[in-house]
């Protein structure tokens, strides 16, 4: 290959040595004299100090870019179904606004209180730095204590931003390099902004909004001038200015920021006087809430599946709980929360109530702030009119007791002579100074001693076609034990497991017409354990009855004998299905000796009601970030059909979003159960529920002890479950039973949270065969129909599946032919239950032989 020659252009080059030697002749006589020399080098010195000192402290400081993208922590705010606000996550509250959003007057009261200049210095006030380290170097040398602060409102962001409150010279160099670099980026307008909205104004807030809220219960568009200069004073020291605990010192601090305001021009002299003669004005701290905070332990759920979701703090990302500004659309229905914590409150303490008083086990310091020891402990007081309060003094006759708030009252003797719990003796013997109690008023500055319910329970409500759950409440009180015993305990439900039990068998061939022996069945379990041998809450016998009398009236025995003849890997596969629970292969489990928790036990009954589709429960509807943008819906149709927001029509039929629901169930069974669970309601175990006078249907539940009490059920719409026990089983005594002590509770809730509701009956799935049936023996009936009025009536109409409703019947008569045969057989299990007793007592018995039956005179046939 042959290269060419490249031509390149012959440039002048300088004459290098020549300029250096004239450089030389002008500056050789000045570095001669020896001040230029210490100058040059002292300058040299200064600069490389300063750019080391300015690299080593803007080091990790934020960048500009980081400066403009920043936004400042904000509370989450929870919104009820309807869009209720019901409550707020926070540890800085504060309400983000535009500069453009404050008043001028409320922008001309802090920078005359902070920093007059504000407008005009390049983010440090030289003068009054230089006044700051005159200070701190005298101090510094006498020891005087803290040096007065200099820092301009440019600098208080860069604290801010910072989050370093150290007392240091590093820490000042650092402020004053960010507020440099806070006027090279953002206007003054937005760096006003960043202020107004991020300073610390006591009562835990954070911004000046936050503040009108906390002390004048105002927006900042209708503060008036005396609250504005208020508020004003407030960035040094808010502890220093409390309105209640330094009155006079917050009054002559106000009028110093309405003095400077007036010599800035800001406002005329009449205005300054005026404003200046103006009482503060606040209210007391605490009572500037816009909406009560409710939802107890629903809240606490929601909190704890949004740090799942997003992450407690902003170090976790820019939509976490505490700092993301978060506005989540819960399924919370406020009135029905509220009913719901109400009710079981009320069955816990009226369950509680005559077993004496009991000692929480708490004291305060009298010597030390008993008013703030006293509103940190963590008590929970459950009814709004209940007070925690710490025994100040004692005599013979009253105590002296203090709230929170620091105010003090009277307790009567004879308002606290209650028995101790387990002791003995008069509650009001074994008060104590410095012991926390908890009081209800009786009348003006006096008050009586009560007790919280040893005693707990939950409840909870879900909505039939979601999943959505309306309301929950896991205790007395989530102050006092934020464990969800509705989400997170585990126990028996006894009886109120019997329809997953039952639904399998209706699966498996059984009708509710079934007769099933209601008599003594043994288990053999192996030649160590010998015998397993069921028996009935009341130890009873009934003989022959239909299925839907032994759900009706909960026999256990016949529950264990159908468990039996359907396969108790069935049943238990029924319950994985419904979530119930993951359980072993014993018969027990067919009665609710597995265990379970409220909210799944709900939510199998609720897909009992939907048709035995399946639901998922949640307590979530959606979640915007604090741009509005949707970034967590629960219901994620959208997501599955695509085509949600479609710029314009594509010509095609409107999209149909597709069911994301599986048939866990034969939606024939599944309605079998719930019709025979209404019964329940009209003529069993849950009579009580009767006089709603609307459709419900639910089953009752109380375990071995017993030491656990449950009811289950609701309208083709809402499902509620309630159980009430001991944290740590015990018996609750022989009186507990679940048609006595959960059911009054449902009742309680469902007059409030369902008088609203409509009276809509459950709705037969297609292919259900209504036939009059003899609710005795189960027999097809002609010629008489169905009354409504009476709940016993002898005749009903029953729910078949094809094929499986009675083909002979007989006209229903004065009497029943069958009750001799019925009688007979019922003494024969009464005979056999007795022998099984003996025989368990290791009595040697002998089995009688039955006399025949007496069937002299009974058709043979039923008639067509």
């Amino acid at each position: 290959m042959k290269f060419e020659r490249l031509n390149v252009p012959q440039w002048p080059l300088p004459d290098l040595v020549a300029f250096n030697e004239r450089v030389h002749q002008r500056i050789d006589p000045w570095w001669e004299r020896k001040w230029v020399r210490l100058l040059t080098w002292a300058g040299l010195g200064l600069f490389t100090l300063f750019a080391a000192v300015w690299i080593y402290f803007a080091s990790g400081l934020p960048s500009s870019q980081t400066l403009l993208a920043y936004q400042p922590p904000l509370p989450t705010n929870v919104r009820g179904y309807d869009g209720t606000p019901v409550q707020t996550f926070a540890r800085e509250r504060r309400v983000e606004l535009s500069y453009d959003e404050y008043p001028p007057m409320v922008v001309q009261a802090f920078i005359s209180a902070e920093d007059k200049n504000f407008f005009t210095h390049p983010g440090i006030d030289f003068s009054g730095l230089l006044g700051a380290v005159a200070d701190f170097t005298k101090k510094s040398v006498t020891g005087g204590g803290r040096a007065k602060g200099g820092s301009t409102i440019t600098q208080q962001v860069a604290k801010y931003l910072l989050k370093d409150s150290s007392y240091n010279i590093g820490r000042k160099i650092r402020e004053a390099i960010l507020a440099f670099r806070l006027e090279s980026t953002l206007s003054k307008q937005q760096i006003l902004e960043l202020y107004l909205n991020s300073i610390f104004l006591g009562r835990n807030a954070y911004g000046v909004q936050a503040a009108a809220r906390a002390y004048f219960d105002k927006d900042v568009n209708e503060l008036t001038l005396p609250e504005a200069a208020y508020l004003a004073v407030l960035p040094k020291a808010p502890a220093n200015y409390d309105p209640v605990r330094a009155t006079q010192k917050a009054l002559d601090r106000r009028n110093y920021v309405l003095r400077e305001m007036y010599r800035n021009g800001y406002i005329k002299e009449e205005q300054w006087k005026a404003a200046a003669t103006t009482p503060l004005g606040t209210i007391r701290y605490g009572s500037n809430e816009k909406f009560a905070q409710q939802g107890g332990y629903f809240m606490e759920e929601v909190r704890r599946e949004l740090i799942k979701q997003f992450g407690e703090g902003a170090n976790d990302g820019p939509n976490s709980l505490y700092a993301g500004g978060l506005w989540v659309r819960s399924s919370m229905d406020p009135t029905m929360q509220d009913a719901a914590a109400q009710a079981l409150r009320d069955g816990l303490a009226n369950f509680d109530g005559g077993r004496g008083w009991r000692d929480l086990g708490m004291t305060v310091d009298l010597n030390g702030d008993w008013a703030g020891q006293l509103d940190r402990a963590a008590v929970g007081t459950g009814f709004p009119d209940w007070r925690k309060a710490v025994v100040l003094d004692k005599s013979d006759g009253q105590a002296t007791i203090g709230f929170a708030n620091g105010s003090r009252g009277t307790l009567p003797a004879s308002a606290a002579s209650m028995p101790v719990r387990g002791v003995g003796g008069a509650a009001f013997d074994s008060l104590k100074p410095g012991m926390v109690i908890i009081v209800k008023q009786a009348g003006p500055g006096s008050y009586a001693l009560r007790s919280v319910p040893e005693v707990s329970g939950a409840m909870l409500a879900e909505e039939v076609h979601t999943g959505r759950i309306l309301a929950m409440q896991g205790g007395f009180d989530v102050i006092g034990s934020s464990y969800n015993r509705a989400t997170q305990a585990l126990r028996q439900p006894g009886s109120a497991f019997k329809p997953i039990t039952y639904v399998t068998a209706l699966e498996n061939g059984v009708t509710p017409a079934t007769i099933v022996v209601d008599a003594p069945f043994c288990v053999w379990q192996g030649a160590g354990l010998g015998n397993k041998c069921f028996v009935n809450f009341d130890k009873r016998y009934s003989g022959p009855h239909t299925m839907r009398w032994g759900v009706e009236q909960s026999r256990n025995l016949m529950a264990i004998r159908v468990a039996s003849e359907t396969g108790m890997p069935k049943i238990i596969k029924t319950a994985h299905d419904l979530g119930v629970g993951d359980f072993p292969n014993y018969l027990s489990i067919a009665i609710g000796a597995g265990e379970t928790t409220v909210l799944r036990l709900v939510n199998a009954y609720a897909i009992l009601a939907n048709g035995g589709r399946s639901v998922r429960p949640s307590t979530i509807d959606y979640v915007e970030d604090r741009n509005g943008k949707v970034i967590y819906r629960t219901d994620n149709r959208c997501a599955v059909m695509g085509n949600c927001n479609a710029p314009e029509w594509d010509g095609k039929p409107m999209p149909r979003p597709p069911s994301q629901t599986k048939q866990l169930l034969d939606p024939m069974a599944a309605f079998q159960m719930v019709h025979i669970m209404e019964g329940v309601i009209q003529r069993g175990t849950a009579t009580i529920l009767r006089d709603l006078n609307r459709p419900l249907f639910g089953k009752t539940g109380t375990t071995s002890g017993p030491t656990n009490v449950w009811f289950v059920g609701g309208t083709p719409d809402i499902v509620g479950g309630v159980y009430l026990g001991y944290d740590h089983p015990r018996p609750m005594g022989g009186y507990a039973q679940g048609g006595r002590i959960a059911a009054p509770v449902f009742k309680q809730w469902a007059q409030v949270a369902l008088a609203s509701q409509p009276k809509i009956p459950f709705v037969a799935p297609a292919g259900i065969r209504w036939v009059r049936i003899d609710r005795a023996t189960g027999k097809r009936v002609f010629g008489i129909f169905p009354t409504t009025d009476d709940p016993k009536s002898p005749v009903i109409w029953e729910a078949f599946q094809p094929q499986t409703e009675p083909r002979r019947s007989f006209g229903r008569t004065q009497g029943n032919p069958y009750d001799q045969q019925a009688q007979q057989a019922q003494q024969v299990a009464q005979l056999q239950g007795q022998l099984v007793q003996r025989r368990q007592a290791g009595v040697t018995v002998h089995r009688p032989r039955p006399a025949p039956l007496q069937t002299a005179g009974l058709p043979t046939q039923n008639a067509l």
